[in-house]
């Protein structure tokens, strides 16, 4: 029968093996673990699960004490160093619990004493390890103003071991946090080594040494002028050439480093060339399909955030299309998709223009299906994006907003909590009325057979005296759709009703009052519709809609509703017959009275000349209002 494979054998029993006292098992067995966990986060939780992290670490620490016995096997024991220091390196690997594993079990201390080795393999292996537990938040920070810390770090980067040298760029990435930490590296001349990588280091040394430059720079103005002053020749231009470097990591990378120069200290970079091709790389690497992609959008958000001039550019390189582009691809990993609707967030946070390019591809869909989605990243930068785009004040864009925002359906309590509501109702206020008009229609179809919960999170942005203030405005475009939003609020369910009798009926007034003053058929059709709804409620309801039709005794009054009947416009002749039909419903007690004021205000009888109208719609509520009075006994 064949022996059991490397990949097939069980944790338990390699975990056994590592406790054996022959070197050669111990060293088989530490390469088989390394080679089940490495990618395969499944299998390094097993093994943590099982305690193998404190078993490694134990195994380091033995070997690193017995280098120390002259008597020993040295190569057996730099064997053990070298691959228990890659296992623990490999449960460190993008992998946050591996870390933690591995500083509890005291591993670190024994990893860092393996950097005076005399053997270079194992000087290699404890700083590989190193690096990956400082790709970590978990990793300890490094306090750079201790003298002797600061002289190790400066060791570590003046090494000829390309892993050594990058341990101690990822150490400064990690722990450089304050401008006194900053200035306390630039003083030692850790800028200077980390420039000389650039220009002459490996692929790795280089990558490195990018991210720290950056850390060292962010929001410190001050390093940043004496690093790119004569002090140190022309450093910068060795980041500017590796923004088009051949390997897309050191690109992306030295696109950030060159972003924080710029945010920081806006005067350096002001060159329209360098700002074009950061555009365009950026959203070139939105394209690879690692990890680079990932982050790449972030990248892109962090230059052009609250950066008009850039923001112009970027919509020139047609940013928007090829943000779009990766939405429609699906599925995304969602560290993309969440940078990407953040991208396009910052796209559409100043410019109108941006706004209306973003609307017309009809990037608010793509967008809206990401409320839904599993991870809580993509759904909260779904609500930033939406929430972004709802800052529009131009007509176009909102007039976009208000034919998407009706197809909603159940996520319409997300458009509200991400503050599309509150914009909207913001933008109804505007000192245009074009905005004032969009605004509101924008509302009136958000609430289109919306529940009433969600109708009464609008109602409360936008209370009754402002409502009932559109009504009234001075141009009729928006009286016409503050109206419509009034009869879809008033629609449906009948506590929706109560919304017009808020404030002592401040918004059932201003409805009568328009349709009595108003020439115009579209305002009559939403108001009388309006009060057609409300006419479909209770008996309060509908004596509340008589009142307002008949307020007063007059012939005024009476060819107020005759002349809405006499319209040409058949919508109007429809509206005004409907809520004549709900008034008189035989189910009602009052009816028989309505019925009667309206017979003496010459109503039924124009009806009656009406039972042959060229509208369909009005001809058979015309025999319906005339067949329930019938049943009141009028012949």
């Amino acid at each position: 029968m064949p022996s059991a494979t490397v990949n097939s054998r069980r944790p338990i029993e390699l975990l056994s093996r590592l406790a054996s006292d022959e070197p050669e098992v111990k060293v088989r067995a530490l390469r088989e673990v390394k080679n089940q966990i490495i990618g395969n986060r499944t299998k390094k939780l097993s093994f943590l699960k099982l305690g193998a992290v404190p078993a490694v670490a134990g195994i380091l620490a033995d070997s690193a004490d017995d280098v120390m016995d002259s008597n020993c096997d040295n190569n057996n024991v730099n064997n053990i160093l070298v691959q228990s220091a890659t296992v623990l390196g490999s449960f460190a690997c993008g992998f946050d619990a591996g870390v933690q594993a591995v500083l509890d079990a005291g591993a670190f201390l024994n990893l860092l004493r393996l950097l005076s080795n005399s053997n270079e393999k194992v000087v290699d292996a404890g700083a590989r390890a190193l690096r990956m537990i400082y790709q970590s938040k978990l990793a300890p920070k490094y306090d750079f103003l201790q003298r002797k810390n600061m002289e190790f770090l400066i060791s570590l980067l003046n090494s000829e071991n390309e892993n050594v040298s990058g341990l101690g760029a990822s150490i400064i990435t990690h722990s450089c946090k304050t401008s006194l930490e900053q200035k306390a590296l630039f003083d030692a001349g850790i800028l200077r080594k980390l420039d000389s990588l650039l220009e002459g280091g490996s692929l790795s040394q280089r990558d490195a040494s990018l991210e720290s430059i950056a850390a060292i720079f962010k929001n410190n103005p001050e390093v940043i002028s004496k690093f790119a002053g004569p002090e140190i020749g022309r450093p910068l231009s060795s980041v500017i050439d590796l923004v088009k470097d051949r390997y897309p990591r050191t690109r992306l990378l030295a696109c950030m480093c060159l972003i924080v120069i710029r945010n920081t200290s806006p005067h350096f970079l002001q060159d329209l060339g360098i700002k074009t091709t950061l555009i365009h790389i950026l959203l070139e690497l939105l394209d690879d399909p690692g990890q680079v992609g990932y982050e790449a959008p972030f990248a892109f958000s962090s230059l052009i955030a609250q950066r008009e001039d850039i923001q112009k550019l970027a919509l020139e390189a047609n940013a928007i299309d090829k943000l779009h582009h990766h939405l429609q691809k699906g599925p995304l990993h969602p560290r993309h998709y969440e940078g990407i609707l953040l991208a396009l967030a910052d796209m559409c946070s100043k410019l109108e223009s941006c706004r209306s390019k973003f609307l017309s591809l009809q990037v608010l869909n793509l967008v809206t299906d990401a409320l839904t989605d599993n991870s809580a990243d993509v759904r909260t930068a779904a609500c930033i994006c939406l929430k972004s785009v709802t800052r529009s004040i131009k007509v176009a864009a909102l007039g976009a907003i208000c034919n998407v925002v009706v197809d909603f359906t159940t996520r319409k309590s997300i458009f509200i909590q991400c503050g599309g509501i509150k914009q909207l109702v913001e933008l109804a206020k505007s000192m245009e009325s074009a905005v004032r008009s969009n605004a509101l229609w924008a509302l009136k179809n958000f609430v289109f057979l919306a529940d009433n919960r969600l109708k009464e999170d609008v109602f409360s942005e936008l209370t009754a005296s402002m409502l009932s203030s559109l009504i009234c405005d001075p141009e009729p475009c928006v009286q016409e759709q503050a109206l419509a939003l009034v009869r879809n609020l008033v629609d449906g369910y009948i506590n929706s009703i109560e919304f017009v009798f808020a404030e002592d009926g401040l918004i059932l007034g201003a409805i009568g009052r328009q349709l009595q003053s108003s020439s115009k058929a579209e305002i009559g059709i939403q108001g009388m519709y309006a009060l057609c709804n409300v006419a479909s409620g209770n008996e309060f309801h509908k004596e509340a809609v008589m009142h307002q039709l008949f307020p007063q005794t007059g012939d005024k009054n009476q060819s107020y509703m005759i002349k809405f009947l006499l319209s040409n416009d058949s919508q109007l002749r429809t509206a005004t017959v409907w809520t004549i039909v709900n008034l008189t419903c035989p189910s009602s007690p009052g009816a028989s009275g309505r019925l009667e004021k309206l017979r003496n205000a010459g109503i039924v009888s124009q009806l009656k000349n009406m039972v042959n109208d060229s509208c369909v719609d009005v001809k058979l509520r015309v025999r319906t209002v005339l067949g329930q009075s019938m049943g009141f006994g009028d012949n």
